[in-house]
């Protein structure tokens, strides 16, 4: 793929723009990592230059005294480089044309070679290589046939040709700054590209950790505040009549109301320490005896049949299981007319099965979510989740009997069961 291809960046500004200057590389510079203000760079390389350059026509022979033309072609190179964030290729051929200039005038070496370099980092950190390997082939080029053929034109007066070691040791020098700078340009490509997976990842993780919260509050809430509507409604309808039943509704409401704060907490205790351990166990199919008693004080009997030798269920398939169990109940107290369910739990070695039927008819009770018989609500859609985050299914929808059902297949293996409870728990 060409460089061009590649950076596929206006003739502008560097390819990668904001993303790199607004968090910073190094030295917190620009496109091409020198100071965000070129201005700052090109004082610092006109002064190195100037200052090297004397030193070294000062020290050495065999040369062209520096003159004003000289100090000239010094500071033009520098001053070219304020414009290579917008024409990154035009600026490396202007100071290679400058430099050779320089050269063929005779003048001492010195560090004059810095505005090369400097224009060719922009370049190439611009994602120009192609244009820039082309920039270098001219300026090479150029200073071979200068030195081999029109050195005897060229000042100073009596100079020999260069031999073949200085022509060769010009090119490694030319292809050692390219390389240095593609390497550097890929390296930068990949902390750009690991920020912004890293940036993606936790944008991942903070939607999960949401969705996370919100299906745990909604089954925690829904069937709780189910209950508890349930009950007050038995309460006011009893409260003259016979108050005895209507005080042991209240007790309901007091109990699950109680529950329901205590796993409201835990939930939210993980927003508020991060990183901390639960300070209570995630529910799980141990506590079906108290949510069927819950059920049965609003009026549901549940019959329950198991089938298969019970084992051991990883952490986060129990918790699954316990909640799957606990929204098609709900499901049923809000949305059913039925007054006896039936739950049906198999064992097996590496999955548990869990069903879940009434017999119906559904209501429609205005202001409630949509009934299951729809398959729509936030219920079935958490259920689904929860399953599919163990790799298993929930299938829920109308019997052709009448009534509904909810079956749900849980497949659970000890390792990644457990890394889904830290997941929910976190």
């Amino acid at each position: 793929m060409s460089d061009d291809a590649a950076g596929s960046a206006p003739q502008g500004g560097p390819r990668w723009g904001p993303s790199w200057t607004r968090h910073g590389g190094p030295g917190h510079g620009g496109g091409d990592g020198l100071p965000r203000r070129p201005w700052i760079a090109s004082i610092v390389l006109a002064f190195v230059q100037v200052v090297g350059t004397t030193a070294a026509s000062h020290n050495g022979t065999g040369h062209v005294p520096l003159d004003h033309f000289g100090y000239l072609l010094l500071i033009a190179g520098p001053v070219a480089l304020l414009w290579r964030r917008r024409a990154p290729v035009v600026v490396a051929a202007a100071v290679s044309a400058v430099t050779l200039v320089y050269l063929a005038a005779g003048y001492a070496y010195g560090p004059v070679f810095l505005s090369v370099v400097a224009a060719y980092f922009s370049a190439v950190a611009a994602g120009r290589r192609r244009s820039v390997f082309v920039v270098a082939a001219c300026l090479y080029t150029a200073y071979v046939i200068v030195t081999l053929w029109l050195y005897r034109f060229l000042p100073p007066a009596g100079d020999g040709r260069a031999s073949w070691a200085q022509v060769s040791g010009a090119a490694a020098w030319l292809l050692a700054i390219l390389a240095v700078a593609e390497l550097w340009r890929l390296r930068r490509e990949q902390y750009v590209r690991e920020r912004r997976e890293r940036a993606e990842a936790e944008r991942r993780r903070a939607d999960e950790e949401r969705l996370r919260i919100a299906r745990e509050l909604h089954d925690v809430l829904a069937h709780s505040i189910s209950v508890i509507n349930v009950q007050a409604g038995v309460a006011l309808a009893l409260m003259d009549e016979r108050p005895e039943q209507a005080r042991q509704a209240l007790t309901t409401i007091k109990a699950a109301s109680k529950e329901a704060l205590g796993e409201v907490r835990q939930v939210l205790g993980t927003l508020r320490s991060p990183g901390e351990a639960p300070r209570s166990p995630a529910p799980g199919l141990d506590r079906l005896p108290e949510l069927l008693e819950q059920a049965a004080g609003a009026g549901l009997g549940v019959d329950v049949t198991r089938e298969g030798t019970a084992v051991p269920l990883p952490p986060g398939v129990d918790l699954a299981a316990f909640r799957i169990v606990q929204e098609a109940l709900t499901n049923i107290i809000r949305h059913s007319g039925a007054r006896t369910a039936r739950l049906g739990i198999v064992h097996r070695a590496r999955e548990i099965e869990l069903c879940v039927d009434d017999d119906g008819p559904a209501t429609a009770v205005a202001g409630q979510s949509p009934s299951p018989e729809t398959g729509g609500g936030n219920g079935l859609l958490g259920m689904r989740e929860r399953a599919a985050a163990l790799g298993g299914e929930v299938v829920a929808g109308p019997r052709a009997d009448g009534g509904f059902r909810v079956l749900a297949r849980l497949p659970f293996d000890t390792v990644a069961a457990t890394a889904v409870l830290d997941k929910e728990i976190r």
